[in-house]
């Protein structure tokens, strides 16, 4: 029986569907060895084990901070694990023990976000650019969520190529669930996510305003929390003279699977990603997806999105225009993505992931 510690400080993130699932289903595969999850301490009560042999412990270490790099290592030490998960690159490089590591993406290294302070972001990349050498170096095991992600990952480091796998994601409909939202907009498009800049949601609005002209009641529904990098993008918009353009802030998943079903079409405009999980959320509500063909994009939606050119706003215009004006397109789109939807599994998902620890712990991969 081995004991394996799961780092799930990300459980409450943009990329904690992820964690929480792979928690979730890893109950049901493993009965027999010991996990111990670590939780940041405002999210100590969001995630509570099911499994006898989960257990959670606060590790309430900020990513990128010298608690992280000293605090966090003692923690692990102390917890004398067989082997540790990383679900991100985030994680003390003095610590030997055996891991496995998740890299969704290398946006970090790759991008600057606008609302952050430039100076401090680049501090951040550099440190960021350091410890995802040392993690290619010093994991056992890597996980990506995409080929694209693999490939990028080894033209960072030919290290990482002898020892990655891309372990698909998935996305779960909940129908019963969805609440209505009071839409002020007859008809709308949706976004549903974060807005740092390479999310290229001011493209998107740009182009919305373009579709206005030719439907005029046509409204823009960005769904998350007003953060920095959204209330730059509203106060832009104020200034521009925007119009039909909604900043939801936080709401419920209820009401925000309400918006998936009954949006025009699912715009995903962004200009870099490690898998574009929301697309194939809203496939399972029913949504036409109108996509960027950027990076991993084309590869996790298939045939059952629409794409554009994220660089090009009369592109991106043209593609939705194309999917509100054509009925078979539409009705063709919404079919393929019930089919592409089938294609992932949270439950294979978890137990490839379980394959990884026992493959690692018996010394193979």
């Amino acid at each position: 029986m081995a004991h394996i510690v799961l780092d799930a400080r990300i459980i409450n993130s943009t990329t904690g569907r992820y964690v929480e699932r792979l928690l979730h289903y890893l109950q049901d595969i493993d009965t027999t060895n010991t996990y111990t999850v670590l939780l940041l301490q405002k999210d100590k009560d969001y995630w509570k084990p099911r499994g006898k042999n989960f257990s959670v412990i606060v590790a309430d270490y900020p990513q990128y901070s010298f608690a992280e790099q000293l605090g966090f290592k003692k923690l692990l030490d102390s917890l004398s694990p067989d082997l540790v998960h990383f679900m991100m690159p985030q994680q003390p490089v003095l610590y030997t023990g055996l891991r496995v590591t998740t890299i969704h993406d290398l946006t970090l290294l790759k991008t600057y976000n606008s609302d952050k302070n430039w100076l401090m972001y680049r501090a951040k990349q550099c440190v960021g650019w350091f410890v995802f050498k040392h993690v290619v170096r010093s994991s056992a095991y890597i996980i990506t969520d995409t080929e694209y992600t693999k490939k990028e990952l080894g033209e960072f480091s030919t290290r990482s190529l002898a020892k990655t796998s891309v372990i698909l994601l998935a996305a779960d409909t909940v129908l019963s669930a969805v609440e209505p939202y009071d839409s002020p907009y007859a008809q709308y498009i949706l976004y549903v996510g974060q807005q740092s800049d390479y999310k290229n949601i001011r493209r998107l609005a740009s182009a919305h305003q373009r579709l206005i002209k030719k439907h005029p009641g046509l409204g823009l529904i960005l769904v998350g929390r007003k953060n920095a990098s959204a209330l730059q993008n509203e106060d832009y918009f104020t200034r521009k003279q925007y119009k039909n353009i909604l900043f939801t802030d936080f709401v419920p998943d209820s009401q925000r699977d309400w918006l998936y079903k009954n949006t025009a079409a699912y715009v995903f405009p962004s200009l870099m990603e490690g898998f574009g999980l929301p697309g194939l959320e809203a496939m399972g509500y029913g949504a036409p997806v109108v996509s960027s063909n950027a990076t991993c994009l084309p590869e996790v939606y298939g045939d059952a999105a629409h794409y554009f050119d994220p660089n090009s706003t009369t592109d991106m215009a043209r593609a939705i225009d194309d999917v509100l004006t054509d009925k078979n397109l539409r009705s063709g789109l919404i079919k393929k993505g019930y089919k592409q939807l089938k294609k992932y599994s949270w439950k294979r998902t978890a137990e490839q992931t379980h394959a990884v620890y026992v493959d690692v712990l018996r010394g193979g991969r």
